[in-house]
């Protein structure tokens, strides 16, 4: 009888491929698809809209959401929209360099850095996000509506508002060397 898994244990289903992206290739990942029907004369009519979120794994990312009678067409207008969106969001190696809420209209995403190998905890849309920038290890935690759209948007938001230790330095002016600051004597 010959063996095909290791130690007996079933493959991860939900992970086909377990290595990452390679840096820089654009990839898209579908989030949400939603069926809208109209009702006319002889039935209904249906129509789809897709969010779609796309990044390089190395620190850009964007979304984008189009609408059209077929699934394949609202997808391609989606992901030439998400393309068009990319922006640079500040990392720190595999994670993020600070704990940050972003917030868009009702929804609010809780962002905070982890140790390395701890994955990324998030679901739905803030997972798509995060692992499109090239984020491997985060916790995060949706607080406000559940809305698809929004918390994607809410999640670029925190993105973007993420600064690297470097930039706060050179922004308040104070000289960055090793890792700290030009420390100041306040016996003098």
């Amino acid at each position: 009888m010959a063996q095909t898994h290791s130690a007996g244990r079933r493959p991860d289903s939900r992970r086909p491929d377990r290595t990452p992206a390679a840096r820089g290739d654009t990839t898209e990942k579908v989030v949400f698809i939603n069926r809208c029907a109209k009702v006319v004369k002889g039935g209904r009519r249906f129509s789809f809209s897709a969010l779609i979120v796309a990044g390089d794994h190395d620190g850009k990312v964007g979304c984008g959401f189009g609408k059209a009678n077929e699934v394949s067409e609202a997808i391609r207008k989606a992901s030439e929209a998400a393309r068009k969106a990319m922006e640079k969001v500040s990392l720190n190696e595999n994670t993020i360099p600070h704990e940050v809420i972003g917030e868009y209209d009702g929804a609010r995403v809780l962002l905070r850095p982890a140790s390395p190998g701890t994955g990324v905890i998030a679901g739905g849309g803030v997972r798509a996000v995060a692992e499109a920038a090239g984020i491997r290890d985060v916790l995060a935690k949706s607080l406000g509506s559940s809305n698809h759209a929004n918390v994607v948007k809410a999640t670029i938001a925190a993105l973007k508002s993420l600064r690297r230790r470097e930039e706060i330095f050179k922004v308040r002016g104070i000289h960055f060397s090793d890792g700290k600051g030009e420390q100041h004597d306040a016996s003098s």
